[in-house]
């Protein structure tokens, strides 16, 4: 039998074009605040055991499991001093916590889909499904502003890293702009993911006057024919003219804004070449970047494979879609594995919730093979 092959997804970027050029200078900015007791005495004692832990990661262990990656130092570059043990508190719970397979009161990461509708049609995602799309299916919608604006003042203070995305596109919302205004200064780590065909000077300067920290621009070419066979639906010419007006906005208009852009694809095939993405888009962004291709548009027709290490998504996010409806994941798109609803419950109880352990009971003691879709899915 050929062995499955798994899907990581913490690290999973292919290639990133950033380099260590700050690394030392913010390394030495982390150790000047960890021996200045003025920011720990402001932690919980909860928060200081886990920094405790971070010290020691850091700048104690030979061989330490939890680093600061290139692209987690740019997100530093932008935290203040006195929120960056905080910073380093919950960046800490997202990365070894789920691999030790170790539950906290909340989420690490919270992923809020205000579309699931997409006007693209791309080759590796589930929106090619016609059974998901079609209107009738009822997996189609947008999240109106009231339970977008509760689920952010359930998350405030309690989880700090943050995606607006998930099956759809987010600029599809029509309450988009209120959406982002409303995060304005409430989160550490507030992602943007968008295919960037829908940006205009309204959404801009709702991006760029809101609270997102890092905004992705989906892409996965540098070419138009290659970008259209890829992206269906998708026209290269209209994002780049797009991008450039961000750009254009952002400084005139927000000269001050320390957003990070970032072009990142997913790696289908062997005519994506990263050399010729990052010279092309490197231009136009702060970050270019590949992630492996994740066979997640038909896993409800995947074959049980052998796989039976614990998901660790099951200790790092949770997703809300435009509904309320809560998902331990996207590569279950059509919700079999749903938790609940935020309307109904707050997100400590889903996060803690019997189903929610359940599945996490099943996985640890090797039992994916008893969950649908878990049996068919790579990610772990």
């Amino acid at each position: 039998m050929t062995e499955t092959k798994i899907y990581k997804k913490l690290g999973s970027f292919k290639n990133i074009n950033l380099d260590n050029l700050n690394f030392n200078s913010e390394t030495e900015r982390i150790k000047k605040i960890f021996d200045d007791n003025t920011f720990i005495t402001k932690l919980s004692d909860y928060e200081k055991k886990i920094i405790l832990d971070v010290k020691e990661e850091l700048f104690l262990k030979k061989n330490s499991t939890f680093k600061l990656n290139n692209y987690v130092i740019e997100e530093i570059k932008t935290i203040p001093d006195d929120k960056l043990l905080l910073y380093l508190f919950h960046r800490y719970r997202y990365e070894i916590h789920p691999e030790k397979n170790i539950l906290d009161e909340y989420p690490p990461y919270l992923q809020i889909e205000p579309s699931s509708i997409c006007n693209y049609r791309c080759v590796f995602c589930f929106e090619s499904d016609k059974s998901f799309t079609n209107k009738k299916s009822g997996f189609m919608g947008t999240m109106n502003l009231d339970l977008f604006k509760s689920i952010i003042d359930k998350a405030v203070g309690n989880i700090e890293f943050l995606s607006l995305a998930s099956r759809g596109e987010p600029l599809v919302s029509k309450s988009i702009n209120d959406m982002l205004r409303y995060t304005e200064g409430k989160f550490l780590n507030l992602k943007l993911n968008t295919n960037a065909s829908l940006l205009n000077e309204e959404k801009i300067h709702a991006i760029l006057s809101g609270g997102v920290k890092t905004l992705v621009f989906s892409a996965d070419a540098a070419d138009e024919k290659l970008y259209s066979e890829l992206r269906v639906n998708g026209n290269l010419k209209t994002v780049l003219k797009n991008i450039e007006l961000f750009n254009d906005i952002k400084e005139k208009k927000y000269p001050n804004s320390k957003i990070i852009t970032r072009v990142s694809g997913v790696k289908v095939n062997d005519k994506q070449d990263f050399k010729e993405m990052n010279s092309f888009w490197s231009k136009l962004v702060n970050q270019v970047a590949f992630v492996d291709y994740n066979p997640w548009e038909n896993v409800y027709n995947n074959k049980p494979n052998e796989i039976t290490t614990p998901c660790s998504d099951l200790w790092r996010r949770m997703f809300i879609w435009w509904d309320g409806k809560v998902n331990p994941c996207d590569t279950d798109y059509k919700s079999q594995l749903s938790i609940g609803n935020v309307k109904n419950f707050d997100l400590k109880e889903l996060w803690n919730s019997k189903k929610y352990n359940d599945y996490r009971e099943k996985h640890l003691k090797k039992e994916r093979s008893k969950i649908s879709p878990c049996k068919g899915c790579v990610v772990t």
